[in-house]
């Protein structure tokens, strides 16, 4: 076995932090409402981890709004994780692919701002080591649509403006999107109802009653997200049925593939044939599935061309496929030897 080693995925909404020997952790946290305690979050996290190992950090959580600049929130959340873990033990991915010091990342920061897909791109592609694949990665708020050739990433966007634009980075998700963003004018244009409200109504994730992250900061159950999706028709739990808005909720599973599998056809027409592996991960992977489905569907002269679909909570267990990013940063750490 590798030696071990620890990697970090500081986002927006969550920490994750996963070890070669196989743990892996998803901590909710809304950086956004309290940059100033991510130092105390990863600390408690620390507490869990191995000591005097390695450790290997990347990042979304720049983009938050509480930071004036990207730059500004790039060091925001290395000097975080700098009060945790010593300097000397280390480093940070960036999108050329390497490992930089944490001195060499805050002087180049834009280098490692979101670059936590590339890292699960170069981690991933050893899944597919021969011809076109593509990486889907859905979370809770974002999808990765990732080209793969002979193993490795090849994306036309590095920065998250390069990769919207390109198709390979789709703002939605299966808990933090807003359904007015998913269904446009067919629903009040209201922070009423998430994502989250889709999947619990169509029993795609659980009901989580302590957790109160919601729209209306009500409990996360199938009865208060019917309450929350039936705003989003301008009605309420009383006026409309749960038949009513679980037909909302399959609309928006709908569009939301949708959204993912058109994406899709614009990454694969650029590998110029069509893909033979699809990799699938993050903790929505199911709506990574029904997207590839729905991309099939429309390439079917080319669907005798693919060797299959690999799910990553299949390979490594649905604790470390949701936490991908940061198992694929301790792998890639403990394999250079750095």
């Amino acid at each position: 076995m590798p030696p071990d080693a620890i990697g970090l995925d500081v986002g927006g909404a969550h920490v994750k932090a996963a070890t070669v020997r196989g743990r892996a952790w998803t901590r909710p946290f809304e950086l956004w409402k309290r940059p100033d305690a991510l130092g105390d979050v990863l600390a408690e996290i620390a507490a869990e981890l191995p000591q005097e190992v390695p450790v290997s950090v990347t990042m979304t959580g720049e983009l938050c709004d509480c930071f004036p600049t990207k730059r500004d929130g790039v060091r925001h959340i290395l000097a975080a994780v700098g009060q945790v873990f010593p300097p000397s033990r280390l480093r940070v991915w960036c999108t050329a692919g390497d490992f930089l010091t944490s001195t060499e990342a805050h002087n180049h920061p834009l280098l490692v701002a979101a670059a936590n897909w590339h890292v699960l791109g170069t981690f991933a592609g050893r899944f597919a080591p021969r011809g076109g694949a593509m990486l889907i990665d859905t979370g809770s708020t974002t999808t990765d649509v990732i080209p793969l050739s002979d193993g490795c990433p090849v994306p036309v966007g590095r920065t998250d403006v390069e990769r919207i634009e390109s198709g390979e980075l789709v703002y939605t998700g299966t808990r933090r999107t807003p359904v007015c963003a998913i269904l446009g004018s067919r629903v009040a244009a209201e922070l009423f109802a998430t994502s989250h409200d889709v999947y619990l109504c169509l029993g795609r994730i659980p009901e989580e009653s302590s957790n109160l992250a919601t729209a209306d900061g009500r409990p996360a159950t199938i009865p208060h997200a019917h309450a929350r999706l039936a705003r989003m028709l301008c009605g309420d739990a009383e006026t409309l049925s749960q038949a009513e808005t679980e037909l909302l909720a399959r609309n928006a599973f709908q569009e939301q593939r949708a959204m993912i599998a058109r994406a899709m056809t614009a990454v694969a027409a650029r590998l110029g044939s069509m893909p033979r592996t699809f990799i699938l991960s993050g903790s929505g992977e199911f709506l990574a599935q029904a997207a590839v489905f729905d991309f099939l569907q429309m390439k079917v002269d080319g669907e005798s061309e693919t060797t299959g679909i690999v799910s990553l909570a299949d390979q490594l267990g649905s604790d470390r496929s949701d936490a991908a990013c940061a198992y694929a940063l301790a792998v890639l750490l403990s394999e250079a030897g750095l």
